[in-house]
């Protein structure tokens, strides 16, 4: 990304009511899952280190990755947790060293040009029976200013991301559009965006909103979270999540 949004992330993660909204609904499902304070836990392309810092702990000794040495700087103000300047295409990491990695918004990144490959070292890191969960933005034609400001590569279906972590040899075990109470929203703000182009600006689009906006948003997040917690899905949405397993006879 462009250093400015590594800052505003840096910023604004603790209290943006989508990084705190999809930390929720990571935790819904990382919840349901077999987890005990032994496992060790990996957030690959941490960025500033916010899901280290306030969800992966939960799960046991965490660490964090990035490619970028400005975010890894950040982060180390938040979280006292193990940060690594790297590449989630070459892990610093032993084989079998982890029993749960998170990838949230990375593998669809320039810098990531075989998502396979990524999903392969991730595989290797896990432990037998290790879970990976994996988010990656939706729809390719919902392609935007935003996107090309944190250097997005490409936008997936659902069925594709599938098929990317069965090429990896994960089982998949639930898979989700997420983000999609807002997505009519959204949808017309990016409709609005290819008919009257903006002029270009330095500022984030994932500046702090209005009170009143980051709460309603928030709502609508919790929502969700809730929905996933029943055992529900959503049939479309802004982003997927994906709860994949490394198979107990792997070696």
């Amino acid at each position: 990304m462009e250093n400015i949004e590594y800052s505003v992330m840096a910023a604004v993660e603790e209290q943006h009511w989508w990084y705190v909204g999809m930390r929720h609904i990571a935790q819904t499902w990382l919840d349901q899952l077999p987890v005990h304070r032994a496992w060790r836990a990996l957030d690959a392309g941490c960025g500033t280190a916010g899901n280290v810092a306030y969800l992966l702990g939960d799960y046991g000794p965490a660490y964090g990755l990035d490619l970028m040495r400005a975010a890894v700087q950040l982060g180390r103000q938040k979280t006292d947790a193990p940060l690594t300047q790297g590449s989630v295409l070459t892990l610093p990491y032993r084989d079998a060293s982890f029993d749960l990695v998170t990838s949230f918004e990375v593998l669809y990144h320039r810098a990531v040009p075989d998502e396979v490959a990524a999903l392969q070292e991730i595989y290797r890191v896990l432990k037998p029976g290790g879970w990976v969960l994996l988010r990656m933005p939706a729809y390719h034609w919902l392609y935007s200013a935003h996107d090309r400001s944190v250097h997005t590569r490409r936008r997936y279906t659902n069925k594709e991301v599938q098929q990317l972590l069965r090429a990896a040899d994960f089982t998949i075990e639930r898979s989700s559009y997420i983000n999609s109470v807002l997505f009519p929203l959204i949808l017309v703000q990016r409709l609005i965006e290819r008919l009257r182009p903006s002029v270009p600006t330095s500022d984030s689009a994932m500046q702090l909103p209005s009170r009143l906006a980051n709460k309603l948003f928030g709502a609508a997040m919790n929502f969700e979270a809730r929905w996933l917690e029943s055992g529900a899905r959503f049939p479309f949405g802004l982003s997927i999540l994906t709860l994949a397993q490394k198979p107990n006879h792997s070696v």
